[in-house]
């Protein structure tokens, strides 16, 4: 609730800076994705992960303004609709990308209020325990983010029929097994989303609600 709650502006405060604590460490993120994905342009890979979180930090107070309206109604009402954190989202990270993947989503989520439970990377699970650290050293609220790590075919269908979880991140989920996670999310009516384009607003106004209210005019 303290998340949600928070000023945008703050809200992208400390997304940037979780940026400037991966910045720190931009060396050891560098070689944990080196490591793991040696085909993978390490340095590249870090650097727009850092831009990721940059990115999102800017939009954060500017998503009401961009993506809420005035409507117009027949009578002397002022009608405004504002987006506002849909609650709790369970994220399946890309297993690839291993680290930008995982920050690129997350960012999306956390620029509108959400908090997240993420599910790693099954096979090259450490850049995101190292992402874990960076968020617990920054000023990200205790609790806000999740990192799990584990075997995907038996955590995905906890996060996707989980009552408590209120939109799903299914970015990462293979294809042959989206049609199942969609029937679990079914049963609480739970939002769906999948990676469209990078680095937009779009992509922190899927984790939303749009919110309508009425108010009369003066006179």
């Amino acid at each position: 609730p303290g998340w949600a709650g928070a000023t945008a502006y703050n809200r992208g405060q400390v997304l940037y800076r979780v940026a400037e604590v991966m910045e720190a460490r931009r060396a050891e993120l560098i070689e944990e994705v080196r490591r793991l994905s040696p085909g993978a342009d390490a340095a590249e890979e870090v650097e727009a992960s850092i831009d990721a979180w940059v990115h999102y930090a800017g939009w954060a107070d500017k998503l009401a303004q961009i993506m809420g309206s005035l409507n117009p109604v027949a009578g002397p009402y002022f009608n405004l609709s504002v987006p506002e954190p849909t609650g709790v989202v369970g994220l399946v990270a890309p297993e690839q990308p291993v680290l930008g993947g995982l920050v690129e989503r997350l960012a999306a989520a956390l620029c509108g209020g959400n908090a997240v439970v993420a599910l790693a990377s099954e096979g090259a699970p450490l850049p995101a325990i190292a992402l874990g650290e960076c968020l617990a050293t920054s000023d990200v609220p205790a609790g806000v983010v999740s990192i799990l790590t584990g075997r995907r075919a038996e955590l995905v269908p906890v996060l996707a029929s989980h009552l408590d979880v209120d939109a799903l991140d299914a970015t990462g989920v293979d294809e042959d097994d989206r049609t199942a996670v969609d029937e679990a999310a079914a049963g609480n009516v739970k939002r769906v989303v999948s990676r469209h384009e990078s680095l937009s607003p779009y992509e922190a106004l899927a984790f939303m609600e749009m919110k309508t209210v009425w108010h009369p005019k003066g006179a």
